[in-house]
């Protein structure tokens, strides 16, 4: 039998002081990002957060909370993807690697425009959860 599954994958929100970190995008589609990416095979997805980090920002990162997951068929205009999102802080300034041309802390109030996939979706429900503590709902998606 052959199998249609989403495949998984991983998004990170690395926050310090109101600032997150985005990624430009090396490959299409073109714009800012989350850092993250696929899960390899083998591989759990708290380990694939923590090495998607590493590879895309340079940063050892420390993941917090897992946010929410993310599986709406259309969310990557690639493939259907669905994205298990985790919170995390790290120390240092990102460094591009991997699939980023660059990558920097932006303010939460003063995020870019060009935010590729659902990831100003994923941004808002972050905001939202760290000021009412409130995961997104499945009845929110």
């Amino acid at each position: 039998m052959d199998y249609r599954n989403p495949i998984p994958t991983v998004d990170i929100i690395v926050s310090h002081n109101a600032k997150i970190i985005l990624i430009k995008r090396k490959n299409p589609p073109f714009g800012w990002a989350l850092p993250g990416g696929f899960v390899d095979e083998g591989e759990s997805v708290e380990q694939a957060a923590i090495r998607e980090a590493k590879e895309e920002l340079s940063l050892d990162v420390t993941l917090q909370e897992l946010l929410y997951v993310y599986s709406s068929p259309d969310r990557d205009p690639r493939k259907h993807t669905m994205s298990v999102v985790f919170t995390a802080t790290a120390k240092g300034p990102p460094v591009p690697g991997d699939d980023a041309t660059e990558s920097r802390y932006f303010a939460l109030d003063a995020l870019p425009v060009e935010i590729v996939f659902d990831h100003r979706k994923i941004i808002t429900d972050f905001l939202h959860f760290q000021k009412t503590g409130n995961r997104p709902s499945p009845n929110d998606q």
